[in-house]
């Protein structure tokens, strides 16, 4: 009767014990969501998709749709590049800025003075970044030079060298990045170019903001001619959801010669970048408590060191109780 007891609760420790490592692996191996746009000032994606993809509002949003139709506002938050690891400037050309080289969001570059857009001022200012699935990273704002002119494609040399704007895993607050930072003096028309880098990943998001300090500005037109930009709303988020192409899992992107968002990077031009280099020109990792989405290399070894020391764990109780039951029958 002993010896049944306390095979019995072997049993029950074993069975718990097996699927502790099965439980942490599924934990770990949890799939990156979809992610985010700046909301203040708001960007171009999210000002249309708060318009409504099916039926915008304004002139540029309708531009925007005749372009690339209504899946890229739905698909507001993933204007990214899969494989970037900092090289913006290499891999992204002038003129597609806004749609960081892929194709789908090619209506987001049309050269125009009346999308809609924000009024901002000089000096400090809060920042507000929609973050649908938070990630580890460093967010950098660029402003454009003195003298741009909206109907004209925007190119790198537009943009300030240097960031107005630099935070590396700033605060969280109802599913918004806040950070601040101090704006240039500048007046009329104007943009504001926003890259997050991720530091769990070799991925990086853009938006480009539309702006308007007010004021006259040579070659300009301000955004009184323009409508006012409007974040969208938390419930229209959730109600559009289920409309988004966006898998949480990692997807595809334009097809051949597109960008490609998953764990395998951006395809460009039909040539997938060797993970020797994409490992080599990844941001080391950051640190922060945020919370990080998507399994990479540490999660990996996590997860398969727990798995290890779970079952080392089992095969020392069910060694004792097989010495105990043997003594029990002598």
């Amino acid at each position: 009767m002993h010896i049944r007891r306390t095979t019995a609760r072997v049993a029950a420790r074993l069975s718990v014990l097996g699927v502790a490592p099965l439980a942490l692996t599924a934990l770990t191996a949890a799939p990156a969501g979809a992610h985010g746009s700046l909301t203040d000032p708001v960007s171009r994606v999210s000002a249309c998709f708060a318009e409504g993809p099916e039926h915008p509002r304004s002139a540029a949003c309708k531009a925007m749709v005749a372009a690339g139709g209504t899946q890229p506002l739905y698909d507001w938050n993933e204007v990214n590049i899969g494989d970037a690891a900092g090289r913006h400037r290499r891999i992204i050309p002038d003129g597609k800025l806004c749609s960081a080289g892929r194709a789908k969001y090619k209506g987001l570059d049309l050269p125009r003075a009346d999308w809609p857009g924000s009024k901002l001022a000089p000096g400090k200012h809060t920042f507000r970044y929609r973050a649908t699935a938070p990630h580890r990273g460093t967010f950098e704002l660029y402003i454009t030079k003195p003298g741009y002119d909206p109907r004209k494609p925007l190119k790198w040399a537009d943009l300030e060298a240097k960031p107005f704007a630099k935070v590396t895993d700033p605060t969280l607050r109802q599913g918004s990045y806040v950070f601040d930072g101090t704006v240039p003096k500048r007046s009329g028309r104007h943009l504001v170019y926003s890259v997050w880098q991720r530091s769990d990943s070799p991925e990086a998001f853009y938006t480009c903001s539309d702006v308007d300090f007010g004021g006259k500005a040579p070659a300009t037109r301000t955004l009184a001619a323009a409508p006012a930009a409007s974040a969208p709303s938390d419930e229209q988020i959730a109600e559009q959801a289920a409309r988004s192409t966006v898998d949480h899992g990692g997807h595809g992107g334009d097809g051949p010669g597109e960008g490609a968002h998953s764990e395998r990077g951006h395809v460009k031009d039909g040539h997938e970048p060797h993970s020797a280099a994409r490992a080599a020109n990844a941001p080391a990792a950051q640190g922060g408590h945020l919370a990080e989405t998507g399994g990479d290399s540490r999660t990996t070894m996590l997860a398969v060191t727990g798995a290890g020391v779970l079952a080392v764990g089992c095969a020392t109780l069910f060694l004792a109780a097989r010495r105990r039951s043997a003594r029990n029958r002598g």
